[in-house]
């Protein structure tokens, strides 16, 4: 097989411009088109990975098969994709600068004075090239997080400008994602940002191939040759990105706007199929023309910041297309809720989904919603400590036990329920020391969890340090509470159900990690065709 091919993504003028969103856009249609491609994000901060950020810095830490806590633009190239990500797929500043003196303290570089360059931008191009030197991906797309123009971002910019040297000439690709923002006074798009922008990654010595220019209303033709002009690229180089009704429509924003075209022109390469998207056309189709609606409350103490539940937000997409049902999200903070007010907040919900976390902070709350839609009859779904919240709940409320409590709440409760797990109990370190990634599980038959899935085996990824105390198992289960879901080797319960409700599942796991557009999650789609179901009764 020929070298990988690499296309470098950068960004300028403001964050969040979409650059996860188009490079997996790109991905997708060079995928299409016959192309094993794999993306990588290299994250400026110098955490090593995102596993002891706060949600409201990040958003939330997305974890991969092989464990490995890392951004949540990950999510969204497996989601595109339908590809897994691996650690190999997102490195930090901080990353590089541990493995850096890690090195230097072993004496690897004999007594050198290790430096900027060529230390640390030898150790970033040595992971830039990593998954191309593996055999597996013709095309390797490398987002590089942040603004140009950043200190932080300063490494690896220098990095792509060298990496671009050491390629061949049609071996790589440079994006930059810019903005064209439209200023109201002057009822025009204005294309100085972006000259700016240009001007600042090409002071670094890096000359972008292909400017994609997000901008809320379309570019003129006259507007896209003064950009190419001022930017030093071809006028059809200059490719639009107008905001989309949904994030799934930019493969074929792109598409028509050919920029997969002008990246494999630029990379010498050539079609292997004729492309192919109408599996994902049929998945828009049921998206935007659903015939049921459902209204799911997201229960969580972190509702302010949508990204700290992105998978979540995205996996319901997802199982309502294949549902053909508009899901609409009511996000709720838990902190607020009470018994007082429980039902003010949970009034005409069809389902209730109570979200992963750490912390006492909301946990009260949350066994309020619990206990509401535990009474009600309404569909639940607990994830992580939704789960575990679940159990609580059953504890006090059914089994009796005033008290109970998880130990990560009330160390001294005299029935914890939910208890750190033993392999837990002696580390002091944070940062991906959890259970992390991808574990197996066996479901007992004709439960809600063996029919969603189909199969009595299933692996599904983790990021816990507590689990269910299996003592209190029997009394659960003669209560009737089931445990459904079982780890093989150590007798972890990873799926609890409640019976004589219609539809009450908690998974120790995170199973929003493994929903992609082609493959809905099983349980999100039988929670929202269970939520459909109520809503139908409901309304009789």
């Amino acid at each position: 097989m020929a070298s990988a091919k690499y296309i470098f993504v950068t960004g300028g003028v403001t964050s969040s411009l979409g650059k996860g969103i188009i490079s997996a856009s790109l991905a997708k249609l060079l995928q299409s088109r016959g192309f094993s491609v794999t993306i990588q994000k290299f994250d400026p901060y110098i955490n090593i990975d995102p596993g002891t950020l706060n949600p409201y810095e990040h958003g939330e830490c997305y974890v991969t098969d092989d464990g490995a806590e890392t951004d949540l633009d990950l999510g969204h190239y497996e989601r595109f994709l339908n590809v897994p990500t691996s650690q190999a797929n997102n490195v930090t500043t901080g990353r590089i600068y541990h493995n850096v003196i890690t090195q230097e303290r072993q004496g690897a570089y004999l007594g050198k004075t290790v430096q900027v360059v060529p230390h640390i931008t030898d150790e970033i191009k040595r992971r830039m090239l990593l998954l191309g030197q593996s055999g597996e991906f013709d095309v390797v797309i490398t987002e590089i997080g942040g603004c140009v123009g950043d200190i932080e971002s300063l490494p690896f910019i220098e990095a792509v400008r060298q990496l671009r040297w050491d390629l061949n000439d049609n071996d790589s690709v440079v994006i930059h994602l810019t903005l064209l923002p439209y200023l109201k006074a002057a009822g025009e798009l204005k294309t100085k940002p972006t000259q700016h922008s240009v001007k600042a990654l090409s002071e670094a010595g890096v000359q972008p191939d292909i400017l994609v220019c997000r901008s809320e209303y379309p570019i003129p033709a006259e507007m896209r040759k003064k950009i190419a002009l001022f930017c030093n690229v071809a006028t059809n180089s200059v490719i639009e990105s107008l905001d989309a009704e949904t994030i799934y429509d930019v493969p074929l924003l792109m598409k028509k706007e050919k920029l997969d075209e002008r990246v494999m022109k630029k990379l010498k390469l050539v079609s292997r199929q004729e492309i192919n998207l109408d599996t994902w056309k049929e998945f828009l189709g049921r998206l935007k023309n659903p015939t049921e609606d459902v209204t799911i409350a997201l229960v969580g103490k972190y509702v302010e910041l949508p990204d700290a539940y992105k998978s979540i937000i995205e996996s319901f997409i997802h199982a309502g297309a294949f549902n053909e049902c508009k899901v609409h999200l009511k996000f709720i903070q838990s902190e607020f809720i009470s018994a007082e007010n429980v039902h003010h907040h949970l009034q005409g919900i069809d389902g209730v989904l109570v979200a992963p976390g750490f912390g006492e902070r909301g946990f009260e709350g949350k066994l309020e919603a619990i206990r509401y839609v535990r009474e009600g009859k309404i569909p639940f779904f607990g994830i992580c400590l939704g789960m575990q919240t679940a159990a609580v709940e059953f504890a006090r409320n059914v089994l009796g036990l005033a008290d109970a409590a998880s130990t990560e709440m009330n160390p001294e409760t005299n029935h914890p329920v939910i208890d750190m797990m033993e392999a837990q109990k002696q580390i002091t370190q944070k940062g991906g020391t959890m259970r992390l990634g991808a574990y197996g599980c066996d479901l007992k038959k004709g439960s809600k969890a063996y029919q969603a899935y189909g199969k009595g085996h299933i692996t599904e990824r983790h990021r816990h340090r507590y689990e269910f105390n299996n003592q209190y198992l029997q009394a659960f289960e003669e209560a009737g509470m089931q445990a459904t879901g079982i780890n093989p080797d150590t007798g972890l319960v990873e799926v609890i159900e409640l019976q004589n409700h219609p539809w009450f599942v908690g998974a120790q796991y995170h199973p929003e990690l493994k929903s992609t557009v082609l493959a809905p999650h099983p349980l999100f789609v039988r929670f929202i065709k269970a939520a459909v179901t109520y809503s139908k009764i409901k309304n009789q």
